[in-house]
C-alpha cells in the first residue's frame, strides 16, 4: 500500500513539473514577426480586404501555442503566393466581433475566402504545402 502511494505521488509530482516547465518554455518562445505580405485585418478593413480576391485568414491569439507555430508557416505561404492570393490575420482578442461573426470557436482557425465568401475552413496546425494546395484549388 505504501509503495503504491509513493509511486502515485512521484508520478503526480513529475507530471506537475512537466506542466510548469512547458508553460515556462511557452512564455519564453519568441513571437515571430509577420511577413510584410500578410494583411493586418480589423473589423473596419475586413470586408474591403477580402473582397474580389482570394485570402486565407488566420484567426489567432498571442497566448496560443499552436498559433505561434503557424506564424512562420503563414509567412512562407504569403511569400510563395505574392500577388496570386493573400494571407491575412485577425487577432481574436482584439477583434472578437469578427471571431463571433465567423463562428470561430477554436484557434488557430484559418478560413479561405474567395471574393468575400467563405470557401473552406481549417482548424489546427497545417503545413505550408497543405495550405498552398488548398488555396490553389480554390482560385
Amino acid at each position: 500500500m505504501n509503495t503504491t502511494l509513493i509511486i502515485m505521488v512521484t508520478v503526480l509530482i513529475g507530471f506537475l513539473l512537466m506542466i510548469v516547465w512547458g508553460r515556462h518554455k511557452l512564455k519564453n518562445t519568441p513571437v515571430v514577426e509577420d511577413n510584410e505580405h500578410i494583411l493586418k485585418l480589423t473589423d473596419k478593413n475586413f470586408n474591403h480586404q477580402t473582397k474580389d480576391k482570394t485570402v486565407l485568414v488566420d484567426f489567432w491569439a498571442e497566448w496560443c501555442a499552436p498559433c505561434r507555430m503557424m506564424a512562420p508557416v503563414l509567412n512562407e505561404v504569403a511569400d510563395e503566393l505574392k500577388d496570386k492570393a493573400y494571407v491575412g490575420k485577425v487577432n481574436v482578442e482584439e477583434y472578437q466581433s469578427l471571431a463571433q461573426r465567423y463562428q470561430v470557436r477554436n484557434i488557430p482557425t484559418m478560413i479561405l475566402f474567395k471574393n468575400g465568401k467563405e470557401a473552406q475552413r481549417f482548424v489546427g496546425v497545417k503545413s505550408k504545402e497543405f495550405l498552398v494546395q488548398q488555396i490553389n484549388k480554390t482560385k
